[in-house]
Formats: structure tokens, sequence, C-alpha cells
């Protein structure tokens, strides 16, 4: 969310960001909003002057014995017409903090201009794709071959887009998820967090879900959201706070609620797009100079659990028209898929400055020419991983020409030891 102060002070700055995002100018409206608002605070400021003009007079009045009967008038013309403005200036204020909270975070300095994905720069690439000695298949063919991966008993149930995990796939999914746990705990100091899975509308706008993204996320009847990602509730830790002892980091896994709208026709079979999935989350709060080395830290996280799993993945810096809108910058993790002959996105790691901080109220001390004031922290978020497309991807690199699939080394003890998954 944006200070009306600073579009102000860089209107040609803002509509510039507008349109790197694909967007238009809009400062000269919101400007003009807000002389509107500004107006209406003048008269009210005015009226209120005169009321304790008037009141002082009134006293003086009465003191001396002589009638005020003409002060009173204009008193109660005062009292009747004030409430009239306070409600204008509340009325307007809410206009435009529900305007400026639709448009989208100003893309940091170093990202890339461009359009949609074709427009994103590779900025690492880890490890060969591997060449297996037999046509590779789909992980939905290996997983039904197995009998382990059942999406018709999950369409009775639930209908298209989910899938019921059984026996050595329910297991490895648990698996992965202990050991990217473990991994952001033991190794990289994360705190874990068991949050809830139901939130507010506030914590949904605080993020940015809310107002433009509600048809992406499913709402209950009685007006709480099912969280399409822990990021909520992890950022939201922070909010209305002011946050002491940055940066503060925290991971959780979680399942994870998404209408997947408008996917109509993209990825209807298999895992790769469901309307509920797994991911242990990573959230970092810090101060803002330290957001961007954090950012690169969180990346590097997420990157290791690829790598200590032995699967290839490439790293891309997206460009200005492909971020989410909460991100001033964001690299999205793409690991290899042998099944589809293609690298698939397993993980964004985003830095969102201000712009969740600002919208939430959370905000750090610091000292300036000897005096203390606040300022709004910076958040970050990222998957470290996706725990779903992660055994994807390990099930498509791991198959075998027999068709079971062999377990990586760093997941055999949380496996019972178990070195191959084989139809049972």
């Amino acid at each position: 969310m944006f200070d009306i102060r600073w579009i102000r002070e860089n209107p040609e700055e803002f509509d510039k960001a507008l349109q790197l995002r694909g967007g238009e100018a809009a400062s000269a409206p919101l400007i003009k909003l807000d002389d509107d608002r500004r107006e209406v605070i003048q008269a009210m400021q005015e009226l209120q002057n005169q009321r304790n003009t008037i009141s002082k007079e009134i006293g003086m009045k009465k003191s001396k014995g002589e009638s005020a009967d003409d002060l009173m008038e204009q008193a109660a013309k005062i009292r009747e017409d004030l409430p009239q403005l306070e409600d204008q200036e509340r009325e307007l204020s809410d206009k435009l903090n529900d305007v400026l909270a639709h448009y989208p975070n100003r893309p940091a300095p170093d990202v890339p201009q461009g359009v949609d994905e074709n427009d994103n720069v590779e900025v690492r690439k880890w490890g060969e794709p591997h060449v297996l000695e037999f046509e590779p298949k789909q992980h939905f063919e290996l997983g039904e071959d197995l009998g382990m991966m059942d999406f018709e008993t999950a369409a009775k149930m639930s209908g298209s887009r989910f899938v019921m995990l059984k026996k050595g796939f329910a297991r490895l999914e648990r698996a992965l998820a202990n050991f990217m746990l473990d991994v952001h705990i033991e190794e990289y100091g994360y705190t874990e967090i068991s949050p809830p899975y139901l939130v507010r509308p506030q914590a949904m706008y605080n993020t940015g879900q809310l107002p433009k993204f509600g048809d992406e996320a499913f709402c209950t009847t009685n007006d709480y959201w099912l969280v399409p990602t822990a990021e909520i509730p992890l950022t939201n830790i922070v909010a209305d706070a002011i946050v002491e002892g940055l940066p503060h980091r925290y991971v959780a896994y979680t399942p994870c609620f998404r209408s997947e709208a408008g996917a109509a026709g993209k990825d209807t079979r298999g895992m790769i797009r469901l309307h509920q999935f797994s991911k242990v989350e990573l959230v970092s709060v810090t101060a803002p100079e330290d957001s961007e080395d954090e950012h690169q830290r969180m990346l590097s996280c997420a990157q290791s659990i690829l790598e200590k799993l032995n699967i290839p993945y490439r790293t891309l810096l997206l460009c200005t028209g492909d971020m989410g809108a909460a991100a001033q910058k964001t690299y999205d993790i793409e690991v290899w898929l042998p099944g589809q002959n293609a690298y698939r996105e397993i993980s964004s790691c985003s830095n969102c400055g201000e712009y969740q901080a600002r919208r939430m109220g959370a905000r750090m001390r610091v000292e300036e020419g000897g005096k203390k004031k606040t300022q709004f922290v910076h958040t970050l978020n990222g998957s470290g991983l996706a725990v779903g497309r992660t055994l994807i991807a390990l099930i498509e690199n791991y198959q075998q020409a027999d068709g079971t699939i062999a377990i990586p080394d760093v997941l055999r003890s949380y496996m019972g030891g178990q070195e191959r998954i084989a139809k049972e």
C-alpha cells in the first residue's frame, strides 16, 4: 500500500511504476481525491477554531451579565455542521484508502522490465537435467501404476483438482515436509510456527490478498478465509506491533487452499494445480536496509532443499509484468520434470518492502538526529518448498525403468530406512 504523501511528492515515479506493472498512470485522480479530503479537513479545523473562539466569547459575555444569544445560535449551527464534515472526511478517507489498496507494489530498480513470463531472466541453473535410459513417465502415471495416487476417489468426495495419496507416497510427502522443516530450523535458524488455517478478512487485507484477489481464495459462510499460503498468518504475527530484535524468521508447514480461478484447462491431470496442497513457507521481517540481503539468504535456503535432494533446478528473476502485486522483487525457482521435459515452478521468494507492513501497521524503532521515531519494517516470503510439487519432482527424477521410485539418501531416515517405493 502506498503513502498518499509520497505519491504527491513523486507523482511521475508512481505513474512510471504502475506503467511498468502493466497499469495506467493514476497520480492525478488520486491527488484530486486527496485534495478534496484535505479541503474537508481544513473546513473542519476552521469550524473547530470558530467553536473554540465562540465558546470563549460566550463565557466572557456571561461573566459580564451580557446576552450571548447570537453566539449561542452560531455555536448550535457549528454543532450541526461539524458532524456532516466529519462524515464527509471519513467517506473520502475510506475511498482513498480503498483505491490505494488496489495498486501493486513499486518494482525494485534492478527488476527487469517486461510484460509476462517470457521476459523473466534466468540468473542461476543448478544440476543437469537427468537423462533417463528409458521413456520417462509423468508423476500421475507413475502414481496410478503404483496404486498410490488416487484422483478418482478424491473426485468422488471433493470434485476435480484434488488427490488422495496412499501408502508409500503419503509417507513420502510427510517425509519431505519433515525434512524441509528440519533443514530450515536446524541449519538456518527459522522459528517453527503452527498457525491457524482460517483467518479474518483483515489478515488477508494486510498481506494484499484482499480486496483485489478474493476470487483466488476460499471464504466460509461466516466470513473466515482458508489460507492460500502460510505467508498470511506468519506475516500477520507482527501486525499492529512495534517489532524488536530483527530479523524475525518464521517457518510453517500447512495445507493451502486456492480456487485456481482462471486455471480452466491448465494442468488438468496430476498434482501440479490443486485446490488443496501442502507447503513449507518461509517469512522474514527485517529492517529496510537488510531486506535485500535477507532476500538472497531466503532464496539460498529454498534452493538448498533441491540441492540436498539432488534435483536440478533453475532460478529466474521475474520481470515487472510477472510479479505478484505485493512484491517489489521476486525470484522463482523452477524444478526439472523429466516426464514433462520442462522446468516448472516450485517456489517464489519475494521481497515486499514496506508494502505489507504499511497495510498492517508493523513498525520498528529507529534513532535519527538524536530523536527516536518509528518506521515500517520490510517483509519477505518464500516457499521452502511447495511439498506437493517437490513430491512430483522427486517421483519423476527418481523413477526407475521398472516403475519403482528410488528414495534419495537424505530422506531414507524419514522413511524408516526404505530405499525405494514399489507396488505393494
